[in-house]
Order: C-alpha cells, then structure tokens, then sequence
C-alpha cells in the first residue's frame, strides 16, 4: 500500500475562505449572512454552512488515533460493540429460554432486570444456564435496596465457574442517586452504599457497579450538553467521593460505566459520544490513578498514571422522548438514524428500543426488529468494520470541539456546588424541565419536527384501541405524592399531541374539515396540502377538492358534506375579495370559517369578524386544542 497522500484536486487552484465568503454575499443578495445561513443550535453555539481546513487546526483528535488517549476517536481500535437486548425477568426459566433464543438471533450482550423477591443463588443458575460469562456480556439491575444482595450472587456465580474473570465483562448496575432522579427520595448514604458494591464487585475487574445514568438526563428532554455536563459532574461527583474514603483510584474509575441516550440530532449525537470521552478522559487523568501493581498495562504514561483507567464504558440507548404514539412504525426510523450516531460514535454496546414501546408491552416483532436494527448495521452496512469514519470531518470535528467547550462549561458551574448538592437543590431538574419546555413549544410551533405527529400524520390512522399500559418497570417502593426532593419529569415529547388526538378519537365525533379551494391554483393547493397536515394532527377528517369556479359553489359543497370546519385556500391577493364573501355566505351556519395563511389584509378581515387564520407562525396545538373545546 502506498504510503503517499494522493492530492486529488492539484491541478485546480486554491479557493481561500475569504473568496468563497463572496460568492455566497453575492448569491445573498444583501442578506444578512448570519441570519440566513448560521444556525443557533439549542446546546448554545454556532454552526457555520460550511468549514475548511483552516477550522480544524490544532484539534487533538486530528493527529490521535483509535484506542489512544483522550479517547477521542474511541477507547479501542476496532469498532464491535455488543449488541443488547433488555429482558424483564419475572420467571426466570422462561427468560432463559428467550436469552438462549435470542443469543442465537445475534444478540451478544443482555440486560437483565431481577425481580426483587425471588433473588437466590438457584435462580441466578436458572436464569444464566447455557449462557457463557466469558462470551456474552451480561448486566444485571434490579430494585436499588437489593442491589448490594444481587452482586453478591452474581459475582458468587462468576467466580464458581472457574473462568478466567478477565474475560468475564459486564455490569451489576448501581445508581447511586436514581431514588433523587426517579423519585425525589434522598439517599444521604449514597457514598458508603457506592463504595460497597465497588468493593463487592472488585473480584471481577471488567465488571462495572457504578451507573451514571445519563440516558434519564436525555429521556427528560435535556439537550446533548447538559446530558453530558450533568453526567461528567455525576461521575466526577462518585469517582472523587470514593476516593476520599480510601479505594483504589484505578478501581473506581474502571468500576463506573455511563449510560447515555441518543437522540434524533444525527451528527450532535456522533460530536457526543467523541466528546464525552474526551472529557472523562481528562477529569480521571486529573487524579494519577496508577497502575495495579503486577499487571502489565501496556497504556501507562511516563508518569505511571494508569491511561487504561481514563476509558469511558459508554452504553447507548435509543431516546424515549422522541418516541410517538401515532404512525409508530415511524419510530423504527428515528431509532435506526439513533442507532447510526451510537456505532459511528463508537459506544461500547447499544439498545435499540422496540417501536412499539410508546404505549404497550413491546411485542415479539418489535424486539426482533429492534435486534435486526443493529445487525443491519453490523452486517449489511458493515459499521463495525470502520472505527471513527467521523475523523478529519471539518464539520463534526468542529462541533465535537464546540459540545465540549459547552459541556465543560456546565460542568464547572455544576461542580461548584458539586452534583449531589445540585439534585438536592433541584438545580438539574429545574434546568432540564426548561430545556424540555421549550421543546415542547418548538414542536407546537414546528420548529421542532415530529413526523408523524405535528407533521405529515397519518390522516386516517386510530390508537386508542390500541393504547394498553406498558410494562410497569417499578419495584413497588415508590414514595407518597410528596417528596422531599424533586425528581425528574420523564415525558414524551409527543404526549401533547397524543393527548389530543386521542381525545377526538374518544369523544366519538370526528370534526370534517373541508377545503374550500378557489382562485390561484399554485396558492390554493399549497395551502390547501398545508392545512390537511394541520388538522390532521388532531386526527381530523379531511374534505380535499381540486377547486371550485366560485365561493358560492363551495360552500354549498361544503354543507353537503356535513362540514364542521370551512378552510379557505387561496392567494394573499384574492383573499381581499373571497374571504369576505365566504364568510358571510357561512356566518349564519354552525361551521367555523378558517383562512389559511396570514394575508397582508388579516388586520382589515379580523374587523369584518373573520376570527380563524392558521399559517407557518401558528402555535399548532394550541390552535387545535381550541377548536377541540368548540366541536367535540
């Protein structure tokens, strides 16, 4: 192979920035520049239109490789990440019986959640027969007052099968402070407790005890920097508590694994996970673990800090708040681009989250689909074979920099107080309750897109026949309504939506919309398509027509229809004259009169009554929610 760097474009000269700078003014035409083309991200910095080399320099991971610290590019040098699929043990024979089937489907790391009252050495032999420890990656999880009993036996189990435990990987996941984020419960023992099960757990060096639950952050609707501000601040927050009382700094660091969510922002979420590493990488190097003494490292600094310990255990999730109740088949969408970000970001193993998780118990189709997700990456698309095809992207590189400059940010102001102290001040989940309100009202506004929701509906799809209660995941030790903390909103960014979709559907009436389409045919079937998407997030029937030569003769057609709305689609220049006239043929009926767009002339037709204009600058639900109250 040769060793040269072949110069594709020699033969054409050099475009320097500044001239390119002028030939987007010039196709401008007196636009301003960063308005138009300079996108605010919601994580708080600018993304230019487009990057050169010049934005690039001097970047660490630029001259870094796979598998060297910081991490940047990965945590190793090739890109197998263990596919995981979660089973809610509830009999433990039957979940072996699946984990056996699914082992064979390709599944290559399990999440297993234990009933509370049934956990024993016979039953952990149950559930783990025929499944090798040193071949599959296994977690564990169940109610945290049993944690420290469950990695008891599981590491009892390990270590009787007389295997090489350096082979053996996995988890037995302790979140110290889930009872602060789940159910607003203190846990001022939360130190001694960590420490514990870092100390039950030390016979198996490649098994994490210590869950920095930051996929919670992101199924709450924070953005991508405070999931990874928060969840730095998080294991900074244990790894140094630990530490004060006396464990190994080495061990406690190779004991925490984060667990992130992914969401919909495709390159955002690749920039996390490459900066989430980084980050980590240099908050563990900030305390010189050593190396374990008569064990060979072969990533030790000249100094004898133990480099191999600054690696970030990162699990992915598929997110849940963007997950939608109508058109679900479209969730296999989102979470397929999710799943996409995760293996280009290089995490360590991925759960896809079945489609139909929004509103029942996932059914044997969607788990298998959910598997076959990642396989098609692994062995259709052959992401595993690639590590950090991200590498030397201007664009993702520059906003790998830019997440990290605004994470490290927040998790300097986080540590000031420090993260336990912060969740007992409610100023996380103050500031991830803001971040979720606010994409709340984008998608409301259509700024934030849902397809399937607030865009594009399925305009004769029906749920509620279909809505049962998903698997309840509690352990039944749940607080009174009261608590003395407050815990984090969990909400899907969909539920409004939903709410009122399923409430046209329950009322047992489904309002006509007709579309009264007359004058310029570019404008009126622009807006009439505009308007069908628009009433049909409310699960609204809708009464299309290619046109009509006169006003009168589509409000006739619109009362032989039965029609309960009356949209008017046609230009800004003949709304003048029609919009009036429509208005007063219909102002005697029970039909409420819509004009679709926002017309220079509104001011002048809202003095002559004309109450109802729907357009891009509309709060969609809220307009929908309104004409709920008047017709069903």
């Amino acid at each position: 192979m040769s060793n040269q760097k072949e110069k594709l474009f020699a033969d054409f000269p050099p475009v320097s920035t500044e001239r390119w700078m002028e030939v987007i003014t010039a196709d401008l035409k007196g636009a301003d520049f960063q308005k138009r083309l300079v996108w605010r991200t919601n994580e708080g910095f600018n993304v230019n239109p487009f990057y050169r080399v010049e934005n690039i320099e001097g970047f660490l991971s630029t001259g870094n490789l796979p598998g060297q610290f910081p991490y940047v590019r990965s945590t190793r040098k090739d890109n197998v990440w263990y596919v995981r699929q979660n089973i809610d043990v509830k009999d433990y024979a039957e979940a072996n019986q699946k984990a056996l089937s699914l082992l064979e489907r390709g599944v290559t790391s399990f999440g297993f959640h234990l009933p509370k009252n049934y956990l024993s050495a016979e039953n952990l032999e149950i559930l783990l027969n025929g499944i090798a420890p040193d071949k599959v990656e296994l977690n564990f999880k169940t109610c945290i007052s049993k944690t420290h009993e469950m990695a008891r036996l599981v590491v009892a189990y390990v270590t009787s099968k007389n295997l090489n435990v350096l082979e053996c990987f996995g988890s037995i996941e302790y979140d110290p402070f889930r009872k602060i984020l789940k159910k607003g419960m203190d846990v001022p023992n939360w130190a001694d407790d960590a420490a514990e099960m870092v100390k039950i757990t030390a016979p198996l060096p490649r098994y994490r005890s210590i869950s920095v639950t930051g996929n919670l952050l992101n199924d709450a609707g924070a953005y991508s920097y405070q999931e990874l501000g928060f969840s730095l601040s998080y294991g900074n927050q244990v790894l140094g508590a630990l530490i004060e009382k006396g464990l190994d700094r080495s061990l406690v660091a190779k004991k925490i694994k984060f667990e992130l969510g992914v969401g919909a922002n495709y390159f955002m979420e690749i920039a996390k996970f490459r900066a989430g590493r980084w980050l980590w990488a240099e908050i563990v190097n900030a305390y010189k673990p050593p190396c374990p003494p008569h064990i060979e490292c072969d990533n030790t600094a000249a100094d004898g800090t133990c480099l191999c310990a600054a690696k970030m255990n990162i699990h992915a999730s598929t997110s849940r708040f963007n997950q939608s109740l109508f058109d679900p088949y479209v969730n296999m969408l989102r979470t397929q681009t999710e799943a996409m970000s995760a293996t280009i970001g290089a995490v360590d193993s991925l759960t896809v989250r079945p489609f139909d998780e929004a509103f029942e118990t996932p059914t044997e189709f969607a788990e298998r689909i959910a598997v076959n997700q990642q396989l098609l990456l692994k062995e259709e698309s052959h992401f595993d074979k690639v590590t950090d095809p991200s590498s030397g992207s201007y664009y993702i590189e520059s906003l790998t920099v830019s997440l990290a400059e605004q994470a490290w940010k927040l998790f300097l102001e986080t540590e000031e107080k420090g993260f336990y102290q912060a969740l007992k001040a409610g100023t996380v989940q103050d500031a991830i309750a803001a971040s979720a309100d606010a994409r709340f009202k984008a998608l409301a506004n259509r700024r934030e897109i849902l397809l399937g929701t607030n865009q594009y509906p399925n305009f004769t799809e029906t749920m509620a026949e279909k809505v049962t209660n998903p698997q309840d995941h509690s352990c039944g030790c749940a607080p009174g309504a009261e608590t003395a903390l407050k815990p984090l909103t969990i909400r899907r960014l969909a539920e409004q939506f939903n709410e009122l979709r399923l409430a046209t559907e329950k009322s047992g009436k489904t309002p006509k919309v007709f579309m009264l389409t007359i004058g310029n045919l570019a404008m009126r079937l622009a807006r009439s398509q505009f308007s069908s998407n628009f009433f049909s997030c409310a699960g609204y029937q809708i009464i299309d027509n290619l046109g009509f030569n006169t006003v009168e003769e589509g409000v006739k057609a619109a009362r032989e229809a039965g029609a309960d709305i009356v949209v008017l689609c046609s230009s800004d220049d003949e709304y003048v004259e029609l919009a009036p006239k429509a208005f007063n043929l219909l102002k005697d009926g029970k039909e409420l009169f819509v004009v679709a767009g926002a017309p220079a002339c509104m001011d002048d037709l809202k003095a002559q009554g004309i109450e109802h204009f729907i357009h891009v600058r509309s709060n969609v639900l809220e307009t929908l929610g309104m004409f709920n109250e008047r017709l069903l």
